[in-house]
């Protein structure tokens, strides 16, 4: 990368500093960038107004520009049913199916020991405040199915189960089109121990 001007290798380097962003995209994305001034500029005026407007939502801590985001704003949604998700991409993915009525809770992580991700650093206690508050009658814990994810679900569900709240897990196994032969033994035994009687 030597070969580029000391001002290009900084946006690369910048550039690869993102999610998924590797040296040859960051190299092309820096390519189409300095090639294009109006580009650069109308992405930097984005950039600096996304970082002085958004932050977190008082009450579910998804990304909004006022107190609180569209979910919590839509009387319409149930305030009974909470789903619980690690990270605001989570929610998007389960709100792009259109099925979930209730609100969500943005936990932005989960509970890793190993990556110095303590309970602590994650939006639990927010979470069983807002159980106490809002007349939560089911917690629908969400999270990603890695050891990580399980025992985040794990603790919060003991958390409140004195509550008297109902604690659902997401159901996991076998994928639509999935073939038996290609998966794996932690997606089987999952299909196997949350199998479902057919009517």
């Amino acid at each position: 990368m030597n070969y580029f001007p000391k001002s290009m290798q900084k946006l690369v380097r910048e550039l690869n500093k993102l999610p998924s962003i590797g040296e040859k995209t960051a190299i092309r994305l820096a390519m189409h960038l300095v090639n294009n001034e109006e580009l650069v500029a109308s992405l930097s005026m984005a950039l600096v107004e996304s970082a002085d407007s958004i932050s977190l939502c008082e009450k579910c801590f998804f990304l909004t520009e006022d107190e609180h985001c569209i979910f919590c704003e839509n009387e319409s949604r149930t305030s009974e049913v909470l789903c619980v998700v690690e990270k605001p991409m989570d929610l998007i993915a389960i709100e792009k199916v259109g099925e979930f009525k209730g609100l969500y809770h943005v936990l932005h992580g989960a509970w890793s020991p190993l990556r110095g991700q303590g309970t602590s650093s994650l939006k639990i206690d927010e979470l069983v405040q807002r159980t106490k508050e809002e007349g939560v009658k089911e917690v629908i814990l969400a999270t990603s199915s890695t050891v990580e994810g399980d025992a985040t679900a794990l603790y919060i569900a003991r958390l409140l189960q004195d509550q008297g709240i109902s604690t659902t897990r997401l159901a996991q196994g076998v994928p639509k089109g999935g073939e038996l032969e290609y998966l794996d033994e932690i997606t089987l035994s999952r299909a196997l121990q949350g199998r479902a009687t057919l009517s």
